[in-house]
């Protein structure tokens, strides 16, 4: 499903990952482990499109996504949430969750998805008005993670 083939990426002059190579199967689930700066961030942030890889492939469901850009990438059904929230602070909870769905044109499912996300962070709901950047980092994280799901990543879905 998801294979990344011999991954170099620089930050600079900085090496940052070298010739990582990844197979996740259809149904796996797979956990990047290691200490700070082993690459974890920077492997996700270069499957999302955020990073380029100075060589080596990046396919998903058979498309090579080593050039794509993240808006494509989440058209493909990848979502991303990044560590340390990066929520948009002058914007609402609403506008914010509106964010993850920007490329989505079914918008009465748009609607639909932010009540499902709401029910499974119901303090969202709440402060569906408030500024993001009023919000506790816990429920910044909560927002963050539903933004991410506001995009429909292709594995997960309202029930």
């Amino acid at each position: 499903m998801l294979t990344l083939e011999d991954v170099n990426v620089y930050y600079g002059q900085v090496h940052a990952l070298k010739g990582v190579t990844i197979e996740v199967k259809e149904g796996e689930l797979v956990a990047l482990l290691g200490a700070n700066g082993a690459g974890k961030s920077t492997t996700l942030m270069t499957v999302s499109g955020i990073l380029r890889p100075h060589s080596g492939h990046i396919h998903y469901e058979g498309r090579d996504l080593t050039r794509s850009s993240p808006y494509d990438i989440v058209q493909f059904g990848i979502g991303h949430c990044p560590e340390g929230r990066h929520i948009f602070g002058s914007l609402t909870v609403r506008e914010n969750l509106l964010m993850g769905a920007v490329q989505r044109k079914d918008q009465a499912e748009v609607l639909s998805d932010m009540e499902w996300v709401c029910s499974l962070f119901p303090v969202l709901a709440e402060r569906i008005r408030q500024s993001g950047a009023t919000l506790s980092g816990g429920e910044q994280q909560m927002l963050a993670i539903g933004r991410a799901l506001m995009g429909r990543p292709r594995k997960v879905a309202p029930l």
